[in-house]
C-alpha cells in the first residue's frame, strides 16, 4: 500500500515537473529581424509581432506563436524553375489576344507578407489563391490588349495594368498579401511558322516607319528651305521698296528746288537745264555757242578736222648722193 502512494507521489511529482518545464519553455520566444510572429490564445489571434528580439507570453497550450518571414517572394507564372531546370506549363501560359490571337505568356510577381494573421487563419492555401489571381489578372488584360502590344512596345503598359488589377483582387480576397511588382518574362507565339509570319509583318511595318519618318524629314527640311528662300525674298523687297521710296523723295527733293529755282528765274533755268541735260546725255560732244545770222552752217566738225591736221604724217625727205640731209 505504501509503494502504491510512493509510485502515486513520485507521478505526480514527475508531472508537475514536466508541466514547469514546459511552462519554462513556452513562456518565452525570439523574433529575428527578417521574420514577423502572430501570437494566438485558444487558437484566436491577438496581435501581430513585428519588432525583433525576446517576448515573453502565456505557456502553451494557452497561446501559441506562428512566425513568417519578413523576405520578398517571387511567384513563377507559367513555368517552375528548380536546380537550373525549367519547366513550362502550357496550360497556364497559353491566351487569347483582343484581336484573336494565340499568345504564350509567362510572369513573375515579386510579392510579401504584409498581414501575418490574415496570411495564417483567413484562408487555407494563400499562395494557390495568389496564383489564381494572377492568372486571372494576366488574362484579363492580355485578352483585351492587341498582338502587337503584347509582343512589342505594350509590355510596359500591360504590366501595369497586371499590377494594378491583381493588386486590386488581392487586397478583395483579404490574404495579408502585398503586390511589389509583375514582370513579363516571355511573351510568344505558339509555334515557328507563326512566329516567322509575324516577324516578316513586323519587318514590313518598321520598313514603311522608317520610310514615312524619311518622307517626313525630306518634308521639314524642303519646307524650312523654302520657308528660308520666302524670308530672304521678303527681305529684299522690302530693301529695294525702301530704297526706291528714298530715291522717290530725293527725286522730289531735287525736283521742288528746281522748280523753286525756275519760279525765280525761268529763262536761266531753262537754258541751264537744257545744258544739263545735253552733258549728261552726250558727255564727250563738243559745244560751240554762235550768233546765228542765218549764214551759219548749223553743224560744224571742227574738232575732228583738227585731230586729222594734226595726225596727218610727213614723208621723209630723199637722199642725194649717199649724203646727209641738210
Amino acid at each position: 500500500m505504501t509503494s502504491a502512494r510512493q509510485i502515486s507521489k513520485y507521478v505526480g511529482i514527475g508531472i508537475g515537473v514536466l508541466l514547469l518545464g514546459i511552462a519554462a519553455f513556452t513562456t518565452w520566444y525570439t523574433v529575428d529581424e527578417s521574420e514577423q510572429a502572430v501570437i494566438a490564445t485558444f487558437g484566436a489571434v491577438d496581435e501581430g509581432v513585428a519588432e525583433p528580439g525576446l517576448h515573453f507570453k502565456l505557456p502553451w497550450p494557452i497561446q501559441k506563436v506562428e512566425k513568417l518571414s519578413k523576405e520578398t517572394f517571387s511567384l513563377q507564372f507559367g513555368y517552375d524553375e528548380k536546380d537550373g531546370e525549367i519547366k513550362e506549363v502550357p496550360k497556364d501560359t497559353k491566351m487569347i489576344t483582343g484581336d484573336e490571337n494565340i499568345v504564350l505568356a509567362d510572369m513573375v510577381v515579386q510579392w510579401k507578407i504584409t498581414s501575418p494573421e490574415k496570411y495564417l487563419y483567413n484562408v487555407e492555401d494563400p499562395q494557390r489563391i495568389l496564383y489564381n489571381a494572377t492568372s486571372a489578372s494576366l488574362r484579363s488584360i492580355i485578352g483585351s490588349s492587341k498582338i502587337d502590344d503584347a509582343l512589342t512596345s505594350g509590355k510596359a503598359e500591360i504590366e501595369a495594368q497586371v499590377r494594378d488589377l491583381l493588386s486590386t483582387l488581392v487586397e478583395r480576397y483579404d490574404v495579408g498579401i502585398s503586390i511589389l511588382s509583375v514582370k513579363l518574362q516571355d511573351v510568344e507565339l505558339p509555334n515557328e511558322e507563326v512566329r516567322k509570319a509575324f516577324t516578316n509583318v513586323t519587318d514590313a511595318r518598321e520598313m514603311m516607319n522608317t520610310k514615312i519618318n524619311e518622307a517626313n524629314k525630306y518634308r521639314n527640311k524642303r519646307t524650312k528651305e523654302a520657308e528660308g528662300e520666302k524670308d530672304a525674298i521678303i527681305s529684299n523687297a522690302e530693301g529695294d521698296k525702301a530704297a526706291r521710296i528714298e530715291t522717290a523723295r530725293g527725286d522730289v527733293a531735287v525736283f521742288d528746288s528746281v522748280y523753286n529755282e525756275y519760279k525765280n528765274a525761268p529763262d536761266i533755268t531753262k537754258q541751264r537745264l537744257i545744258l544739263e541735260t545735253i552733258d549728261r546725255v552726250l558727255p564727250d560732244a563738243e559745244i560751240y555757242i554762235m550768233k546765228d545770222d542765218g549764214n551759219t552752217m548749223k553743224y560744224l566738225p571742227i574738232q575732228p578736222m583738227e585731230k586729222k591736221k594734226d595726225t596727218q604724217v610727213i614723208p621723209p625727205a630723199k637722199e642725194e648722193g649717199g649724203g646727209q640731209n641738210e
